[in-house]
């Protein structure tokens, strides 16, 4: 049985408490989403996919190397944009009471699996 993207995100939804996840190619179309009702996917796709090009542009212009991750906190919790090599941005909306260090791991597990299915 092969792991699709949509597996992999359910996962890290379930894993740790997120309230979705989605994965968007760097034009902004989505690749796979596992997102609440009220969120509109196409509208988080373009958001995540520009805020992560210009997050890369900021760290590269104030020389802070390869962009990691760009994380935005809210009063109702964070969105956590990380790259996938250069074939995708996986989104994360998680509630304020996420265990931050938990997300992080099961992110960065996430994403080895992404790369490992893209190749």
């Amino acid at each position: 049985m092969s792991i699709n993207f949509e597996d992999i995100l359910k996962d890290l939804v379930r894993d740790t408490g997120a309230e979705g996840a989605i994965l968007v190619s760097p034009d902004g179309l989505t690749i796979a989403s596992i997102l609440p009702p009220d969120v509109e996917e196409d509208r988080v796709a373009a958001m995540g996919a520009a805020i992560l090009s210009l997050g890369e542009r900021v760290a590269t212009e104030l020389n802070k190397g390869e962009l990691e991750q760009l994380y935005v906190k809210g009063t109702k919790g964070y969105v956590i944009f990380t790259g996938v090599k250069d074939f995708a941005v996986l989104g994360i909306l998680a509630p304020p009471t996420v265990k931050l260090g938990l997300l992080l791991i099961e992110i960065k597990r996430a994403i080895k699996k992404l790369e490992e299915i893209i190749g």
